[in-house]
């Protein structure tokens, strides 16, 4: 009970400071069918931490689709302007994901699963509305570190609308 009360504690306590940020992934809902929502915490007006995480909901076999089935994703931004409204910033983020990933064996075909971590980097820009909306996009890559049966490489590619409180 105490570790309830602590973790509860710890969640409420998150949003004392007031530039904190709720996105979701609208590119990806609309051209790739999935859902990547996003949470952002500023430390200062140049940096800020988040993580996201992203769940595929297109099936196996369609054409254009992320390999990933999901993703979490912890994230590090440094913003290179102190503009209220408009700001560019790159990104270091590191990717536990999960999915299949087609395999060749004696001419048969099958799906092989697979757990990585992918280390990488992104830049965007970012748009934040005096009323509190935000958009951003960003675009980078990573490379999975661990596994042998997973992709080499991993997207990070985003269009985010959300609320900034």
């Amino acid at each position: 009970m105490k570790k309830i009360i602590l973790l509860f504690a710890l969640f409420i306590g998150s949003f004392g400071y007031a530039q904190q940020e709720l996105k979701l992934d609208i590119a990806d809902a609309l051209v790739v069918r999935s859902l990547e929502f996003s949470y952002e915490k500023y430390i200062s007006d140049e940096s800020s931490f988040g993580i996201s995480a992203q769940f595929n909901l297109a099936k196996q076999t369609t054409d254009f689709r992320y390999n990933e089935n999901m993703m979490i994703t912890p994230y590090y931004r440094h913003y290179f302007s102190t503009n209220e409204q408009w700001n560019f910033f790159g990104e270091g983020f590191f990717g536990v994901n999960s999915g299949k990933k087609e395999s060749v064996k004696d001419s048969n075909i099958y799906d092989t699963k697979y757990t990585d971590g992918a280390l990488g980097i992104a830049v965007g820009t970012k748009y934040v509305a005096s009323s509190g909306l935000v958009i951003d996009l960003y675009g980078g890559i990573g490379r999975n570190l661990f596994g042998s049966n997973s992709p080499v490489l991993v997207p990070r590619v985003g269009l985010n609308i959300g609320w900034r409180f």
